[in-house]
């Protein structure tokens, strides 16, 4: 078989290789043991490592019997780049990774609870964001002009599906963008009125979602504080005279002020600066409590509107209960959070093709 050789290993001088010089051809008899007898490297301290099956089964079909034999360092290489090779290949055939644009027009900051629900949701489908689905975050900040523009941005991103959250300016931003990119929303008021879909039962086209209904829920709220401030005669409603929603629900809170006998004082604010003014008109006015209407805006300002409101003595009721959470003194309305999870879970099941 040959003349065995030792010589020091170059990586290591404490260790020597023992290399068998072939002087025969193959040429028959099982071609994999042959190959493993003629080129056999390895370090004397260790126990000898097979040559790899696919290295093998590769050369021996570039090899004819009777050809001469390749030299030592003509092999290894070989074997390498076929070793080598085969996890690229591989790679390279996996399935793209489904993206998924999450449109909000509220802040990272403050919906932090609220996208980790998302993902909940997500996970509960068998996706985990970095593991088999990415996600495309988008907000808008409370600035509900720069929903179109992040929409059509996600559009030219090809996404898979569209979460659109952050109450009805991102739905209906994300409906303009596209017609046939899957949209899942979540509102607060009927998706039907708003345009969104056809019906409850057959939405049509390409939205589906979670509405919670907290957008009708205003004339109550108004109710559970006059209980509360019994001698409150005017009450005011803060409401963002940018949010589609606005007149609608104000008529019915104005409804439920006039069966109750209050006076409603109806204030607007679309930025921060307007906060201040409508909080020292409260003051002038006398004003005996506030109801905050939901809308996103109002979320993204959740901890200066409860500071604003405690530092001027004023009772007041928001939507949801992180704002109870963070020191205000009360709300009314559906988990929010949940409502999260929930369109993650219907997310899921889009990519899922269910």
């Amino acid at each position: 078989m040959g003349r065995l050789q030792r010589c020091r290993d170059p990586a290591n001088s404490g260790s020597w290789l023992a290399i068998r010089k072939p002087d025969i051809r193959l040429r028959s008899g099982n071609m994999r043991r042959r190959l493993h007898e003629a080129f056999r490297v390895g370090y004397v301290a260790r126990p000898l490592e097979p040559i790899p099956t696919r290295a093998v089964l590769w050369l021996t079909s570039c090899c004819q019997l009777g050809d001469p034999v390749m030299d030592r360092r003509t092999f290894i290489t070989t074997a390498a780049c076929s070793v080598i090779a085969a996890p690229l290949v591989a790679q390279a055939q996996q399935p793209a990774v489904p993206v998924v644009g999450f449109l909000s027009s509220r802040s990272p900051e403050e919906s932090a609870a609220h996208a980790a629900a998302f993902r909940q949701g997500l996970s509960e489908t068998g996706y985990v964001e970095a593991q088999n689905v990415a996600i495309e975050y988008r907000w808008a900040k409370g600035h509900y002009e720069r929903l179109p523009a992040l929409a059509s941005e996600l559009v030219r991103l090809r996404v898979s599906v569209m979460a659109a959250v952050g109450g009805e300016p991102s739905a209906l931003a994300a409906k303009a963008a596209t017609a046939t990119i899957p949209i899942v929303f979540l509102i607060g008021d009927d998706p039907v009125a708003l345009g969104l879909v056809a019906s409850f039962n057959r939405p049509g086209g390409n939205l589906t979602g979670v509405s919670f209904l907290t957008g009708e829920l205003g004339a109550k709220r108004l109710g559970l504080l006059c209980e509360l401030v019994p001698n409150a005669s005017a009450i005011a409603l803060l409401l963002n005279p940018n949010n589609p929603k606005a007149e609608s629900h104000r008529q019915d809170v104005q409804t439920a002020a006039h069966a109750l006998g209050r006076r409603l004082f109806v204030l607007r604010a679309s930025t921060e600066a307007e906060f201040e003014s409508n909080f020292a008109m409260l003051t002038q006015e006398r004003v005996g409590a506030l109801v905050v209407e939901n809308d996103p805006f109002f979320d993204t300002q959740r901890n200066r509107l409860v500071a604003l409101a405690a530092r001027n003595a004023v009772p007041a009721i928001y939507h949801i209960r992180e704002f109870p959470a963070g020191g205000a003194l009360m709300s009314y309305g559906a988990s929010l959070t949940d409502a999260y999870r929930q369109v993650g879970a219907y997310t899921g099941r889009i990519l899922k093709g269910e």
